[in-house]
């Protein structure tokens, strides 16, 4: 069916049907975002061990809030 076939028979229907149907296609969307969600890759625990580095002075105040100090 094409877009504009289906669009032409959209707008002959009435108004509430009109809105069920916007209803559905929301649905639909969100329903399809699930299934690309549900099929990524699970994070695995520890897989950037070692590539983070902590600077040694990063417990000390910072130099702007030293006067708050």
């Amino acid at each position: 069916m094409q877009t504009a076939e289906l669009l032409q028979q959209i707008a002959a229907l009435p108004h509430n049907l009109q809105e069920e149907v916007a209803t559905f296609v929301t649905f639909l969307y969100f329903k399809e975002q699930k299934d690309v969600v549900a099929n990524r890759p699970k994070p695995i625990f520890g897989a950037l061990k070692g590539q983070i580095k902590m600077r040694s002075d990063f417990d000390e105040p910072l130099d702007d809030f030293k006067e708050y100090m």
